[in-house]
């Protein structure tokens, strides 16, 4: 059970960095050819902005996971340092819990949006699931499918910070839990 579980936590971080390196990659290429579009050839693509500008938040949204599952997001580590093993689990514990929370609301509210938003963005085409296929929609995609990233960005956020309370709980009980892990020089990884 352990293997299997430990072989989904690995798959799920290289989806999302995979994810988030295509997003990158995006936003680059569409900036890019934004500013030559505009200052070479004069004739700026309408769409090109927007994309840039998605591309970066469905990044910094997905990117949001992988902080909370490998636990760089702001945190007390020198505190924690000076506090002994135990009391210094029982906070990071508890700040994960606070962040497993911030999952939840990410959900509820980001559900509540995708639903009530209205709106569509002119410049952008689209897929739409239409008797029982994908149909191609020229212009006039709905804003709803820009701000789909909290609900799912949350649900992948509440998944990260569980895993990361196991985790450290198997590690605390193994005697193997570090509240800061050294950097190792050559890699930059713990």
């Amino acid at each position: 059970m352990i293997k299997v579980t430990t072989w989904m936590d690995i798959f799920v971080k290289k989806t999302l960095t995979g994810f988030c390196s295509v997003l990158l990659l995006l936003m680059v290429v569409f900036a890019v050819y934004n500013v030559v579009m505009r200052y070479v050839f004069e004739d700026p693509p309408v769409w090109g902005d927007l994309l840039t500008v998605l591309s970066n938040i469905w990044l910094v949204f997905l990117a949001l996971a992988l902080t909370v599952r490998d636990r760089d997001h702001i945190a007390l580590d020198l505190i924690y340092s000076w506090l002994p093993v135990k009391v210094a689990f029982i906070i990071q514990q508890f700040w994960t819990l606070v962040i497993f929370c911030l999952g939840i609301v990410m959900i509820i509210y980001g559900m509540e949006a995708v639903a009530t938003m209205g709106g569509k963005y002119w410049e952008m085409w689209h897929f739409a699931w239409e008797d029982g296929q994908f149909v191609f929609k020229p212009n006039y995609m709905p804003k709803k499918y820009a701000i789909a990233i909290v609900p799912l960005s949350g649900f992948l956020v509440c998944v990260a910070a569980v895993a990361s309370i196991i985790e450290d709980s198997f590690k605390l009980r193994a005697g193997t839990y570090k509240v800061t892990e050294e950097v190792d020089s050559h890699t930059g990884f713990g």
